[in-house]
């Protein structure tokens, strides 16, 4: 009798912080097997979001694996897959209701991935996945940005800038002629975001309204908020244009006044990545639509990499490590770990 193949995986028990070496470890679980619309991907390179650390903190009934940004090959596929066959190369930020990236092989429904950019190695694909998808449908979705540069000019103040899902949106902002006025507080945070396209940097530690007016733009018709809900609301409120639009990604602490933005008909709009797969929306294959059209803005020059740093090989203790710099707040672009 045959045993079923297994795979290396790096497991989370139950709610523990980044500072227990007990919060990850090395194991070994069976290898899935594709079903339905899956493809098996063997994993190449992962990256670390913030969801990787929220759920690492949550309790939880059995051991899990988390990750949900990666980049791999295709190695075996599901009765029902269309657009994908073994040997093709692809990038995918997952479905957080299902086991994630840290592990050799990871099953993945196909309307959520898409081609990598032959471009880039595995390493530098992995960076992008999960930020892309959350700044395109943050920009170009939730504000309605237009693609065909009717909006260009216009103002957007992105807070939180430097991180991850900034170091893509001011990319993504800018093809679109946006001028962006990005927030950061260090010198290498704006360094970083002005090498990425920023037109104005502003101190977040600082009032930002006379920041704004000093640039001329006491009200900005677009602001994305990248961070903490909470924090910049009432700044939020004053600096936004009447009939202007505000999208956050960060769960909101307190009970925020919606009342701030009546007088402006501003609108708020929360953008989490993860929606269409969770709820399986009828139009979940935008993920794979999104990633194929960013892959060839990759390709043809017009986007690049955000990875900054990279830790090999995928183990607990680099996944831990990548953990604790994500939670210390400071973190340029992305971490990404590579190779088993």
């Amino acid at each position: 009798m045959h045993s079923s193949p297994t795979m290396k995986a790096v497991v989370n028990p139950s709610g523990l912080p980044s500072s227990d070496p007990g919060c990850l470890l090395d194991t070994t679980l069976p290898r899935p097997e594709p079903a339905g619309r899956d493809v098996l991907i063997h994993i190449e390179a992962i990256s670390v979001n913030p969801v990787d650390t929220k759920i690492r903190n949550r309790p939880a009934n059995a051991p899990r694996v988390l990750g949900w940004d990666a980049a791999g090959t295709v190695v075996a596929i599901g009765p029902d897959v269309e657009f994908f066959k073994p040997g093709d190369t692809v990038w995918h930020a997952g479905d957080v209701t299902r086991p994630g990236c840290n592990s050799e092989y990871q099953l993945v429904d196909e309307r959520i991935v898409g081609r990598k950019p032959r471009t880039l190695t595995f390493t530098e694909a992995a960076a992008l996945p999960l930020t892309t998808l959350t700044a395109w449908v943050s920009l170009f979705e939730r504000l309605g940005v237009a693609r065909d540069g009717s909006d260009a000019g216009k103002a957007l103040l992105m807070i939180g800038a430097p991180g991850g899902v900034g170091s893509i949106a001011i990319q993504l902002a800018k093809l679109a002629g946006l001028t962006v006025i990005a927030t950061a507080s260090r010198p290498a945070s704006a360094e970083w975001v002005r090498e990425l396209g920023a037109d104005h940097v502003v101190d977040p530690k600082q009032p930002l309204a006379p920041q704004l007016e000093a640039l001329g733009c006491k009200e900005v018709p677009f602001i994305a908020n990248w961070v903490n809900t909470d924090a910049y609301w009432e700044t939020m409120a004053a600096a936004v244009a009447p009939l202007g639009k505000v999208v956050c990604i960060v769960s909101n602490v307190a009970n925020l006044n919606l009342d701030l933005l009546k007088s402006k008909s501003a609108v708020f709009a929360w953008e989490f990545m993860f929606t269409r797969p969770m709820y399986r929306t009828p139009d979940m294959v935008r993920h794979h639509e999104i990633l194929n059209e960013v892959a060839g803005l990759v390709d043809s020059g017009k986007l690049r990499t955000t990875l900054r740093q990279t830790l090999a090989p995928i183990n607990a203790a680099n996944l831990r490590q990548a953990h604790l710099q994500l939670e210390s707040g400071t973190t340029l672009g992305k971490v990404v770990l590579a190779g088993w």
